[in-house]
């Protein structure tokens, strides 16, 4: 039996440390029906989040979880009319505005931000490959999403219908987020001088991977770095060597300040580095090796450099890769209208109430398991 000082702690639902309430963030987002409403829409937010998090696939499994947890969720929900069928959630994710939603999951996890050690932010998209709709003429949708690597949160996100399309949704999720002394890596593709502008313009510090779409600058640099790597003047050099299940990885980074020299460097705000990487694997003695080049509005600081380099890929690691190996992202069938993206958001709620979880060390699968089976552990998640 639940005692009324847990009732008490349940209905404070998800209050983070300063005191604000998922129903508080989640104000913002407008009710879309418009007549016979018959549940309200944060015990059906909250349902669905729960039910997420304990492993549902789809809106049958939702309302499935709803019916099995009923006395539960009964004491901290109103429910006035029991748990909603998996038509009614199927219909309501379809109709929520996505910004509203995204912006309020944003506005969430930004106000905690000045509690967290926060230094590197790493941005990168997703493709939610079953979301497409080849009925309606629709493709998959395309995730960007803000990491904050040191404390494996999702800092925000947004929709976009082509990868080719993240070069106009960064500067949007870049808005959104509060960047004063800290680091933001960017692959190629968001490798942009307006986007660059604009996270100097917010106090932040970039470091940006150079490929083919600026091949003027990338060709630059890569003769540079060839034909003068063996000179030791105003070069910053760092070795890591990592080995693990008989693989050994080799990366060496080379850093230069002295860039008077670049042409087109005064269209890059703020621009005051260039670096090289090499990567060296030996996988059973055979042997590979990599080059990529980076330019950066960090000065003569490789070690950093370094980090947020090596730690872009956290994003990858810790993220897209639980998203589809742990909840099954890319084989997820909903489809309708803003349901897909709706119920990304719904998943990086749920990431993030899971990595910030801290009382039992289990993997993201075990947590999910564990709130599964014991309703005070899914307690303890909504209040992580």
């Amino acid at each position: 039996m639940i005692t009324p000082y847990i009732i008490n702690n349940i209905r404070r639902f998800n209050m983070d440390q300063n005191g604000f309430s998922i129903s508080t963030h989640f104000a913002t987002v407008k009710d879309p029906r418009r007549y016979h409403i018959r549940h309200n829409l944060i015990d059906i937010l909250t349902i669905a989040i729960c039910a997420i998090t304990c492993g549902a696939q789809n809106w049958v499994d939702v309302e499935q979880y709803g019916n099995s947890k009923y006395d539960w969720l009964k004491q901290f929900l109103q429910l006035p009319n029991g748990i909603p069928s998996h038509d009614t959630f199927g219909r309501l994710f379809s109709l929520i505005d996505p910004k509203q939603f995204s912006n309020a999951f944003t506005n969430w996890w930004q106000s905690i931000r000045t509690l967290l050690d926060q230094n590197h932010i790493a941005i990168d998209g997703k493709t939610v490959r079953s979301s497409y709709d080849k009925m309606m003429g629709k493709g998959a949708i395309h995730m960007v999403s803000a990491w904050a690597v040191e404390n494996a949160i999702i800092l925000g996100q947004i929709k976009t219908e082509e990868k080719s399309n993240e070069i106009t949704a960064i500067p949007e999720l870049i808005k959104q987020l509060e960047l004063q002394n800290t680091i933001v890596s960017i692959d190629a593709m968001g490798c942009q001088t307006a986007i660059a502008g604009q996270i100097i313009d917010k106090q932040g510090d970039y470091v940006f991977s150079l490929k083919g779409n600026q091949s003027g600058m990338h060709d630059q640099i890569k003769m540079f770095f060839q034909d003068y790597l063996n000179s030791p003047n105003d070069f910053c050099h760092l070795e890591t060597i990592d080995a693990d299940h008989g693989r050994i990885e080799t990366r060496r980074y080379w850093t230069n300040s002295d860039i008077e020299w670049l042409q087109g460097k005064e269209k890059w705000a703020g621009i005051k580095s260039i670096t090289m990487v090499q990567r060296e694997r030996d996988i059973n003695n055979k042997i590979s090796t990599e080059t990529s080049y980076y330019i950066s509005s960090v000065e003569k600081d490789v070690k950093r450099i370094a980090n947020a380099i090596r730690n872009h890929w956290h994003i990858e690691n810790s993220l897209h890769w639980v998203l589809d190996v742990t909840f099954n992202e890319d084989k997820c069938r909903v489809r309708k209208d803003n349901a897909p993206e709706n119920v990304a958001i719904l998943r990086h709620i749920v990431v993030n109430l899971l990595k910030q979880e801290k009382t039992f060390k289990g993997s993201i699968q075990t947590k999910r398991l564990k709130a599964a089976w014991e309703n005070n552990y899914m307690l303890k998640i909504l209040n992580s």
